[in-house]
């Protein structure tokens, strides 16, 4: 199985084309990322050990090691294309280390190099699971959090109780992607296009579509039918064992929920 692509990949390229992809959908991805660190920083200080939940290309890891250098993080993550591109971007620091894992698997944390960790991030992943696996990941985070420590997920938890506003912003947003998409952005299944055209990614692309399909071929590739609202994720996060749960950052559409160990 292809675990690295070529060293020929323009790694920090393929970095910055993700961010942009991202920003397609989630204009305000940076200000999420800042809100919860931080949280990190006021909970555990500037010297963290961060787990970095279904990390995909490490954006959660690069944030945290530029704004604080004495911090490490472990990168965990089932998709072998974003595993690649982190490898690749992070090869020459030794304080991020990416791991493969499925989360589905009740023994994933077995994978992790060491733990219990003092944070453990995640943003617009999770909501690849369904309620109940989401339920009983919850149940395996409160043991891979130190006594102390922090959990965080930042992810679309939509709020159904208002409907009316839930449609003008949905029609709002679908405006502002049309018109980045007219400036040339790439949307998902166009990222995935482009990053299987790269000779050095084709074999790791290839793979990573024979465990989840081709993005670009497939309408829905995960979960687009099981979303919790930020209500949810406290109380799930209390019954699992932490402590104090809440939302600390809300868009119209998305939310970042915290529980503390």
């Amino acid at each position: 199985m292809t675990t690295h692509a070529a060293n020929e990949a323009d790694w920090q390229g393929w970095q910055r084309s993700w961010d942009r992809q991202q920003e397609w959908y989630m204009p305000d991805r940076e200000e999420r990322f800042r809100v919860m660190l931080d949280v990190v920083e006021a909970v555990v200080g500037p010297e963290p050990r961060v787990l970095d939940l279904a990390c995909g290309t490490g954006s959660i890891s690069d944030r945290v090691l530029r704004r604080m250098p004495k911090a490490t993080t472990v990168g965990i993550d089932r998709d072998p294309a974003l595993l690649a591109i982190a490898r690749g971007s992070f090869r020459d620091d030794a304080r991020a280390t990416f791991v493969t894992a499925d989360l589905s698997d009740p023994d994933w944390p077995s994978a992790l190099p060491g733990g219990p960790f003092d944070a453990v991030l995640t943003a617009t992943a999770l909501h690849w699971l369904r309620t109940e696996p989401l339920r009983e990941l919850y149940g395996q985070l409160a043991g891979v959090v130190r006594e102390g420590g922090v959990f965080m997920n930042a992810d679309h938890m939509p709020e159904e109780s208002t409907p009316r506003l839930n449609a003008a912003v949905h029609l709002f947003e679908e405006r502002g992607r049309e018109r980045r998409r007219a400036e040339g952005a790439l949307d998902w299944g166009g990222w995935w296009q482009e990053l299987a055209k790269d000779p050095a990614l084709r074999e790791v692309a290839q793979e990573r579509f024979e465990l989840f399909g081709n993005p670009a071929e497939v309408r829905h590739d995960h979960n687009s039918e099981e979303f919790q609202n930020a209500e949810w994720h406290a109380g799930a996060l209390r019954a699992a064992g932490f402590a104090e749960a809440r939302a600390v950052w809300a868009s119209p559409t998305d939310g970042l929920v915290v529980g503390l160990r």
